[in-house]
């Protein structure tokens, strides 16, 4: 396990409706709300998310994920992997990423 001062970082993938949806910015708003530091970006597969934290407050992060996304999103698929802590300072949104050979279906904007 890669742990400094109770500091993990996950990478996380999210499959579904997740764009479009309002899905960044309800995780930018839990990452803020959870004292949490990294991004997240659309990509061609779905949402991607790299958070770090204290353990504590990144279990609740994923718990509300699942539990709190918005209405008009559906989460297939989220697969969680622990990286090396950069140890930023902010959460941002980031632009999002295409991938050749790789797609999302994306619901019209409700956001």
């Amino acid at each position: 396990m890669v742990k400094k001062n109770n500091i993990l970082r996950y990478r996380i993938n999210i499959k579904g409706v997740v764009q479009g949806v309002g899905f960044r910015p309800f995780i930018y708003r839990l990452a803020k709300e959870n004292k949490l530091y990294g991004w997240v970006l659309n990509s061609s597969e779905g949402v991607v998310i790299e958070v770090e934290g204290e353990s504590e407050n990144l279990n609740l992060f994923i718990k509300n994920i699942k539990e709190k996304a918005p209405p008009m999103a559906k989460i297939d698929e989220l697969s969680l992997e622990e990286i090396e802590p950069v140890y930023r300072k902010k959460f941002e949104i980031k632009r999002s990423v295409k991938e050749k050979g790789k797609y999302q279906l994306i619901s019209p904007d409700v956001a």
